[in-house]
């Protein structure tokens, strides 16, 4: 539009100034060359006048618009004063409010404290009265809710163990038995299916409802005495026979898992595996072809290993838990001496569990020689996915200061001891009558029967 304007008003000029050439050569009859020279000097004047003329304009509207900033810029710091003297009173009253509400909640904060005190006092007061009741017989056995004369079940909807007094009870130790001959004895343990299975409960805190359990394997020796497996895993390592028995576990354990999900999909089952299971070519060929075969069970079951095991994992190790891990298994970390733990790694290698005995969580010395405090623990792991479970948990106390920690699970005797398992839990539940196994047997002798329907 301006460009125009000042088109229309060179034209003007122009032709005012050839007007007045016009009416000098044609009226007035002077020479071409002096009515020529008489019209340019219009013109010029003109344009100067026009210049002139711009330029006064121009200067007049800057100089309103400098007005006007100059206005506003008085007007906002008018406002930016009056706000920060009203950002300063709320100041000062925001910190008399903190400072009235603190010294009423004080007090009241520390004696929440001492309450909590005297509530853990009470607790471990408790449990050493009934330990010393139980050990003169003045009252029965307590379960983990705390009611005498009453044996905890495993879950309301899945009785799949029997009562504690139906285990029998055993020796701890090989006595007077040399090394080659406890071999011998757990060799043909596992030849005669002697290696039982018991369930012990992994619970969530603090409701304590059922949420997985751990699948732990006892030794069952001619006389019916129970071996615990920490009295027999590292020989039965050393001599070559975990991989035989793990093969005999983890078809048990798959057994129970399709028995539970009969009743409850939101229970899961924990399988241990040893490292050597992993680095031994038949056995873990027979397993992955059993997983591949079971591959929809990989949500609700779990396989578990020590965190001594993993440490020495080399590259055949890695690549077999790489081979579960596609076939959409996941894996847990227990028997943890100390919290020096990578929760990015073990989340790449699709560990989504760690287990930590209680005793190590709540020391404060163990707490302070790792890299991170006890009480972060569970929200770094919670932040990559891996799920922490307080374990060896034997008394109250130990359930209140866990859950100052955010530990979301726990297990142990305080909730039930591990219990075995009944048999007919291990036939397949939800497997075709045909596809069926009696429950002494192995994977292999599995996969043998039913390798053209695998």
């Amino acid at each position: 539009m301006l460009r125009l304007g000042a088109i229309f008003i060179a034209t003007c000029m122009v032709l005012i100034a050839g007007s007045v050439g016009a009416v000098l050569y044609l009226g007035l009859k002077l020479d071409p060359t002096t009515s020529a020279v008489a019209a340019l000097a219009v013109l010029t004047a003109l344009a100067l006048y026009n210049t002139i003329a711009n330029r006064l304009r121009d200067r007049g509207m800057i100089g309103d618009q400098i007005a006007d900033l100059s206005r506003g810029t008085s007007d906002l710091s008018r406002q930016m004063a009056e706000m920060s003297r009203r950002i300063a009173a709320v100041e000062t009253r925001l910190e008399a409010t903190v400072t009235r509400q603190r010294g009423a909640s004080d007090p009241m904060a520390e004696e929440i404290g001492e309450l909590g005190s005297l509530v853990r006092q009470i607790a471990d007061t408790v449990a050493a009265h009934e330990t010393i009741f139980r050990e003169h017989g003045a009252m029965p056995p307590r379960n983990g809710a705390g009611v005498a004369n009453v044996e905890p079940q495993p879950s309301d909807d899945v009785p799949l163990a029997l009562t504690e007094s139906d285990a029998v009870t055993g020796p701890r130790r090989f006595q007077g038995m040399g090394r080659d001959a406890i071999g011998e004895l757990i060799a043909r343990a596992a030849d005669a299916n002697r290696i039982d299975l018991y369930l012990q409960p992994i619970v969530t805190l603090p409701q304590r409802k059922v949420r997985f359990y751990e699948a732990l394997s006892r030794l069952r020796t001619e006389q019916g005495d129970i071996i615990p497996a920490t009295d027999f895993i590292d020989i039965a390592e050393s001599v070559g026979l975990m991989p035989k028995i793990d093969n005999m576990l983890v078809f048990r354990c798959v057994q129970v898992v399709r028995r539970l999900q009969l009743k409850s999909r939101d229970v899961g089952l924990f399988c241990n595996i040893s490292a050597s299971t992993l680095t031994d070519t038949i056995y873990f060929r027979q397993l992955l072809d059993f997983m591949e075969a079971n591959r929809a069970l990989a949500g609700s079951l779990t396989f578990e290993f020590t965190q001594e095991a993993y440490r020495a994992f080399g590259p055949i190790e890695h690549e077999s838990l790489a081979a579960l891990a596609e076939r959409g298994f996941r894996f847990s970390m227990d028997h943890i001496t100390d919290l020096r733990l990578e929760a990015k790694e073990l989340a790449d290698r699709s560990f989504r569990f760690l287990k930590v005995p209680a005793k190590l969580l709540l020391n404060k010395a163990a707490s302070a020689q790792s890299d991170i405090h006890a009480e972060d623990l569970a929200d770094l792991m919670a932040r990559s996915g891996i799920d922490l479970i307080g374990e060896r948990i034997e008394n109250e106390s130990m359930v209140v200061d866990l859950l100052d920690y955010d530990v979301r699970f726990g297990q142990g005797f305080l909730f039930s001891a591990p219990r075995p398992v009944r048999a007919e839990a291990l036939h397949g539940g939800n497997v075709e009558p045909e596809k069926q196994a009696p429950a002494n047997t192995s994977l292999s002798e599995y996969l043998a029967a039913n390798a053209p329907s695998l």
